[in-house]
Formats: C-alpha cells, sequence, structure tokens
C-alpha cells in the first residue's frame, strides 16, 4: 500500500467519524425538550446506539425493550380507610352491634375500607421525576414505586391534571435510569411500537403491536376533568389493568405515549389500547414542574363533536349555510366575544385546516396541536372561507381571556367559607386537641360537597389538624387531586369524611 491509498483510508475514516458524531448529536437535539437534559442520554441506553445491526427488512426488539424495562417502573397506591360522611346527622341505633358498615342505611357515617392499587410510571429525568396516569394516582394517602431491579422508595406527588390523565410523582435519587423522548408527530400507521408496565400486578412485561390510528378520542377523560384533552395514539399493543401510565416506546426505544386507556366490553385487554402523545406530555409535565399548574391555551372556538349522526350533520349545515364534508378540517361553530380566535377575525363557519402548518381535520387533532402551546405563544392558522383559503396568526390565552400565568391559587382560598379556630372548651368536650370550625360553608369547594354549617375540621387527607395554622400548611402541599376532609359535628356521634375534588381553575 503506497502513501497516496494511505492518505485516501485516513480521509475515508475521518469524514465517517465526523458524520456519526454529526448525526448522534442531532440525535440528541432531537430529545431537547421538557425537563430532560440536552445533550445527555442515561445510562441504560448505554451501547444501545449504533449497535442495531439487524438485516434489512427485520425486527428486533430486544434492545429497545432492554432500555425502555430499566426506566418503567411499578407505582403501588394506598388509601387509607374512612369513614363517609352524610348531611343527615342520625345516629344508626345498630352500630354497636353490627358496627358502621350499616350506617349508611340510617343517615350516619359509612365506612370506606382501606384501598390498595396499582399501575406504571415511567421515569423522565435522572433524578427521579416520573410520569403516569392522574388516575392511577389521585386520591391516594401512599404512593410507593418499584424500580425493574426490585429498588422501592416512597414517592411525593408533584402535581396532575385530570384533563389530561397526566400526573407527575417524585423520587428521591439520582443516577436513575429513563427513557428519552421521541416525537410522536413522526409516528405512522403500521409503524412497530412496544408497551412497557407491570399489568395485573405481574413483574414489568412488554408486548409489541401497531399504531392501528392517530388523534383518537373516546371521551374518557369528561370523567374526571371539566376540560378535557384527548388525542390518543391507538394501538393493538396488548395493554390491561395495571398498564396505565407505562410507556409506549418505538423500536429505537424513544418515548412516543403514556399508555392512559383500553376499549374493551369486559375490562380487560379486547384488541385496542390508547396512549397519550409524547410532544403533548412533554408540555404539560413541564408546566406542572415548573409552574404547579399546567398553562392551558385556548383559541377560542366552538367546533362539532366527532361522529356526528346525518340528522346532526344536516342540523349543522342549516346553522352555517354551508355544506358540511368531514376531513375537510375543523368547523369552527361559535366564536365567543374576547378570545383569542375573536381577537384575530375568525368568524363562525370558517373551518381550520392547518396549524403552524400541520394539517388538522378533527377536534382531536385541533386539541393536540393547540395543548402543545401556552397563553401568550403565537401559533398561524390556515384557514377556509367561502371557499379560499386564508392564514391568520393568533395570540392564544388562557381561560380567564389574558395572557397570564396561571398560579395555582391557595387551597383555603378555594375551599370558602368562614373557618376558625375551634374553641378550647368544645374541643376538650369532644374529647379533641383542635380542630377548625367551619362557621359557614360558604360558596367555595365546601359548598359542593354535604358538609353543613358548625362541622368541625380534624383532619386533611389523614393529617391531623389542630388550628387554622395548620390546616393552611396542610393545605399547601396539595395541589389538586381528591382532597379528604375528616372531622364532626359536635353534640352528634359519628366522625365524617368529605371528599373535595380539586380541578384546576
Amino acid at each position: 500500500m503506497n502513501w497516496k491509498n494511505g492518505l485516501v483510508i485516513v480521509a475515508i475514516s475521518a469524514t465517517t467519524a465526523l458524520a456519526s458524531v454529526w448525526g448522534f448529536g442531532k440525535y440528541v437535539e432531537h430529545q431537547r425538550a421538557g425537563i430532560q437534559e440536552a445533550g445527555k442520554l442515561p445510562v441504560n441506553y448505554a451501547g444501545y446506539f449504533g449497535n442495531n445491526n439487524n438485516a434489512a427488512g427485520t425486527v428486533d426488539f430486544t434492545a429497545a425493550a432492554t432500555s425502555g424495562t430499566a426506566a418503567v417502573v411499578h407505582i403501588k397506591t394506598r388509601t387509607k380507610a374512612k369513614q363517609v360522611g352524610n348531611s343527615q346527622k342520625q345516629r344508626n341505633p345498630f352500630s354497636d352491634m353490627f358496627g358502621d358498615d350499616f350506617g349508611d342505611f340510617f343517615g350516619g357515617p359509612r365506612v370506606q375500607p382501606e384501598q390498595r392499587a396499582s399501575g406504571s410510571g415511567v421515569l423522565i429525568t435522572e433524578d427521579g421525576y416520573i410520569v403516569t396516569n392522574s388516575h392511577v394516582i389521585d386520591g391516594s394517602d401512599e404512593i410507593s414505586v418499584t424500580l425493574a431491579n426490585k429498588k422501592s422508595y416512597k414517592a411525593v406527588l408533584v402535581g396532575q391534571d385530570p384533563n389530561s390523565d397526566l400526573a407527575v410523582i417524585k423520587i428521591d435519587g439520582k443516577s436513575f435510569p429513563y427513557i428519552v423522548y421521541g416525537n410522536s408527530d413522526e409516528s405512522k400507521l403500521g409503524q412497530w411500537v412496544l408497551a412497557i408496565g407491570y399489568p395485573l400486578n405481574l413483574d414489568v412485561t412488554v408486548t409489541a403491536g401497531i399504531i392501528s390510528a392517530k388523534s383518537r378520542s373516546i371521551g374518557i377523560n369528561a370523567r374526571q376533568g371539566a376540560n378535557p384533552v384527548e388525542s390518543f395514539i391507538q394501538t393493538d399493543a396488548a395493554v390491561n389493568p395495571g398498564n396505565s401510565g407505562g410507556a409506549l416506546i418505538n423500536t429505537n426505544g424513544e418515548l412516543i405515549g403514556i399508555n392512559s386507556a383500553i376499549a374493551s366490553p369486559t375490562g380487560s385487554y379486547a384488541g385496542y389500547s390508547y396512549a397519550i402523545p409524547v410532544n403533548m406530555v412533554k408540555k404539560i409535565v413541564t408546566d406542572i414542574v415548573k409552574f404547579g399548574t399546567v398553562q392551558r391555551a385556548y383559541i377560542g372556538i366552538s367546533y362539532p363533536s366527532e361522529n356526528l349522526s346525518d340528522e346532526a350533520k344536516r342540523e349543522l349545515e342549516k346553522e352555517l349555510g354551508t355544506a358540511f364534508k368531514e376531513g375537510e378540517g375543523v368547523y369552527i361553530t361559535a366564536v365567543p366575544e374576547g378570545g383569542a380566535a375573536a381577537g384575530a377575525g375568525l368568524k363562525k363557519g370558517d373551518i381550520i385546516t392547518k396549524v403552524n402548518g400541520a394539517n388538522v381535520t378533527t377536534g382531536p387533532e385541533l386539541q393536540e396541536q393547540v395543548a402543545r402551546f401556552k397563553p401568550g405563544d403565537k401559533i398561524s392558522v390556515t384557514y377556509k372561507r367561502a371557499g379560499k383559503e386564508a392564514m391568520v396568526n393568533i395570540t392564544l390565552k388562557n381561560k380567564a381571556g389574558n395572557t397570564d400565568i396561571v398560579k395555582t391559587s391557595s387551597i383555603v382560598e378555594k375551599l370558602g367559607g368562614e373557618l376558625v379556630n375551634l374553641d378550647k372548651k368544645i374541643a376538650a368536650a369532644n374529647d379533641v386537641a383542635g380542630g377548625v370550625l367551619v362557621k359557614k360553608v360558604g360558596t367555595g369547594l365546601l359548598s359542593k360537597s354535604r358538609m353543613e354549617d358548625g362541622f368541625v375540621i380534624t383532619g386533611v387527607n389523614g393529617k391531623d389538624i389542630n388550628n387554622l395554622e395548620e390546616l393552611k400548611a396542610a393545605l399547601a402541599l396539595i395541589k389538586s387531586g381528591t382532597l379528604r376532609v375528616d372531622g364532626f359535628y359536635p353534640g352528634f356521634e359519628g366522625r365524617y369524611t368529605y371528599p373535595l375534588q380539586l380541578t384546576e381553575e
């Protein structure tokens, strides 16, 4: 080999090395989003990239499954036994003989037994942030997390968003394996995916399937959120109870969704499962960690629901004065004054076809695009009016109609009512150390329960409360979910618990 050949080989080697470094740099740049650290891969991905030497046309799930299972955790929750109150504060004449399990028949307290449940979660940072479903941890008193290596940790709730069915919890530690974010926009129908979780209380389990549909809305989040957001990735990867909150990954080992629901007549897997797209997850998780609540943006329009009947379509055509064609875009049926769309000049009857250049043909697709932004962000909207296409820039607003950052208000303020420290004599007469007297229920969250004036609060979510300061301190740690207020009515037998559902404003 002469010196010229040697130079050629060196040049080729150098070019190949530079191309590899550039390609890997582009990949790492692609992971930049949310609260994951840019330019860094977790230890569970070591040796993964660049070593997938499958023959053309074959698919091998082993590398993706190995990296993914290390970062998917088993979540177990415990809700303490409670006596659920009733506003008809009557004495149960049979409680001495049969216990308070019969209380509900007589208007007295009813025992709600201790409840235990389990689900899955996904580590998304090396310092222990975990994303899961809101319904997995909602209302729980204790949250424990077990990793695939069998190590267990106590977790704390960072925040949750019932509208999207997402929650963030955290465990203490460092150097945890985690799953890197992918790009759910790049997922395609027919693409292979893996679902990882802890179904039916089994150990970590991996199932494979394909993406069978995108931007699905199944109406499930309306059960827990006042402003539900749904645009699911539909797959036929087997998912069962316990998989909720687990990972949906592609064959590159990237997180593309959080498994959330199944379509089933029996409650077990029957062919279809649904995952929240990771591009939506990233934004919501970042908001929860940074602000304590989701900075939800609104475009300020109303549009038809999915799967309209023929009769409903005819009524819509009469209302809009134009033919309704499914798949053409999102028809605007109303534009409230003061909203973002009204300020940009959109009108009833316009048809939105694109958001920032991305095609939208259904309400869920529009929701998915807008859910990635916060109030104050500007988006471009392409629409049709009288057959002509136009584009307008819209500055998104929050629910209040402005672009301010939404902050979590004090739970004490949300409770409403007139609260004062319990008189010491009344406390002694009722054999309690103290409490908070609800002089008036008011018009806040307390009014939505069956609580009556004169109730004495002695506990919140299992924590003893002796005075107003302790109540404020306890409530300051609670951001969302179900709030359980324990206490009694002076002069009446029994203890009462009132569950209050906290939702974002």
